[in-house]
């Protein structure tokens, strides 16, 4: 099992900026696509950006150029670098992990973290 943990959310103004991170715990596991998801109240939840395991990078396109997506795979962390902050980037933030575990594979989610961007 493969258990994620956020952390960074909170209450900024606009043209602020937050960073997230994500902790992956477990055994013996590769995580081979690590994500951000976001989703505000009525929307379905999107991706705002992801980062695979040979480094090549994702993002929405509401985000490109003002958030950065990054992870260490010796600590199997990833961080969300996020600048320049909009109203419309208000919502609930999950980090997001797919691999393997031995010869299964997981897709794990967080619990979210609520991220407000007032105006």
């Amino acid at each position: 099992q493969v258990q994620l943990a956020e952390s960074g959310g909170g209450l900024v103004q606009a043209g602020g900026s937050l960073r997230l991170s994500c902790a992956a715990s477990g055994t013996f596991f590769t995580a081979n696509v690590m994500a951000w998801y976001r989703q505000a109240p009525g929307n379905e939840r999107e991706l705002v950006a992801d980062s695979s395991l040979g480094g090549c990078t994702n993002y929405a396109d509401s985000v490109k150029g003002r958030f950065t997506i990054s992870r260490d795979n010796a600590k199997n962390t990833v961080s969300l670098q996020m600048n320049s902050l909009k109203p419309l980037d208000t919502g609930v933030y999950y980090c997001n992990v797919k691999g393997t575990r031995g010869w299964r594979s997981f897709d794990s989610w967080g619990q979210g973290t609520q991220v407000t961007v007032s105006s």
